[in-house]
């Protein structure tokens, strides 16, 4: 014969306390930076400024283009920013050649762009 004996009692353990966690903290806006190495753009701009001659067809459309390839317009105005930051060379004199090396490309920066304040 089987028989079956029930040892075990059920008693009601108290409910799990509700644990509210925090939302994760925002991170601050992106600033906006160059995707490429702005080192990469270095010659492009010294060859649209003039500081290097090269004499083999249109040196924008040979140089600078590839380079911006690829890029969304207002990254290739920052990436242009950041060099010529990076050569110390004259925002007011080298923002209206790279904003030409934008338009040779075929590129147009957002309507009033200006490059970003630095960091």
């Amino acid at each position: 014969m089987w028989s079956l004996h029930a040892a075990a009692s059920i008693t009601a353990s108290p409910p799990l306390p509700l644990i509210i966690y925090p939302p994760p903290p925002t991170s601050p806006p992106t600033r906006a930076t160059c995707p490429i190495d702005a080192l990469k753009l270095g010659l492009c701009l010294d060859v649209a400024g003039g500081i290097v001659h090269v004499g083999i067809g249109n040196p924008v459309e040979n140089i600078c283009c590839p380079v911006i390839q690829g890029l969304l317009d207002l990254e290739a105005a920052i990436c242009l920013c950041t060099v010529i930051r990076i050569k110390l060379l004259n925002l007011n004199i080298f923002i209206p050649v790279a904003l030409q090396v934008l338009a040779t490309c075929g590129m147009t920066p957002p309507p009033g762009f200006v490059c970003p304040p630095l960091k």
